[in-house]
């Protein structure tokens, strides 16, 4: 997406997979309208990454279909 991102407002939700260990932390918040953020929770102060909601939903369902090598 082009242009900054107001991301102030962002309801910050951890998945379930991350863990204390230092594994896959991740945080995404959906309540912004039309997009959805992506963040590394072990450095929340990095950039986020704030894509389309229809192209998150492609891309977790693509997931889900076994698209990609996890």
């Amino acid at each position: 997406m082009s242009g900054a991102r107001d991301l102030s407002r962002a309801n910050w939700f951890k998945s379930s997979y991350s863990n204390g260990q230092g594994g896959a932390c991740v945080e995404v918040a959906s309540n912004l309208p039309g997009i959805m953020a992506v963040r590394d929770s072990k450095h929340p102060a990095q950039p986020e990454l704030a894509v389309p909601d229809h192209a998150w939903s492609d891309f977790t369902e693509a997931i889900k279909r076994g698209e990609f090598s996890l």
